[in-house]
């Protein structure tokens, strides 16, 4: 092996070094959100998003343009949140270069909203930015699979009505939204 393939091969190793690193941050980061949403340490939550952060969901009753939003969002959340449970699944990470990522993060949540006893699953869709050296969430989506109280759990998946927000139940973000689900039942159903 020549002098330039060598120097060629370590600039590969180190760029895929790189991914495997940055791609293990951010699925710390994930876990993370998790430990400050339970703890309701907003400090900690705030820590982890960047200066012009977006936080959305397809119904609408998750959105925040800003950082600032973002955190008083949270702050009515955990007002009316007693204790919670989030733990992540699969973390997909795609990292784009050194400084941008995207990702999806699936994770499920034991949550009490005004006191009620709920299971949620979620979907995020991330888009991640390194700040100075940390990663950082630039942008998340959040889609619920459901939502529900949990004695209303073992019926609440059996209609597209899972998503319990107040007192009022609403379509779920997924799966049925997903071009993919459509076109199944469009073709084998």
């Amino acid at each position: 092996m020549n002098e330039s393939a060598i120097v060629e091969e370590l600039q590969s190793l180190r760029r895929r070094v790189a991914q495997l690193e940055a791609a293990d941050a951010i699925r710390a980061l994930a876990t993370a959100y998790a430990v400050a949403c339970d703890q309701h340490d907003m400090p900690a939550l705030m820590a982890l998003f960047t200066d012009d952060a977006e936080f959305a969901s397809p119904s609408g009753v998750m959105d925040a343009a800003t950082p600032a939003d973002i955190e008083t969002m949270f702050i009515a959340l955990f007002k009316i949140r007693g204790p919670a449970y989030h733990w992540t699944h699969d973390v997909t990470v795609q990292v784009l270069d050194d400084d941008h990522a995207t990702g999806i993060v699936y994770s499920h949540a034991e949550t009490t909203p005004n006191g009620v006893v709920s299971l949620a699953a979620m979907r995020y869709a991330d888009d991640y930015r390194r700040v100075d050296g940390q990663w950082r969430f630039a942008r998340r989506e959040i889609s619920f699979l459901y939502y529900v109280p949990a004695a209303d759990y073992t019926e609440g998946l059996n209609h597209t009505q899972r998503f319990t927000f107040g007192d009022q139940r609403i379509a779920a973000d997924y799966p049925e939204s997903s071009p993919s689900w459509q076109a199944f039942e469009r073709e084998h159903l």
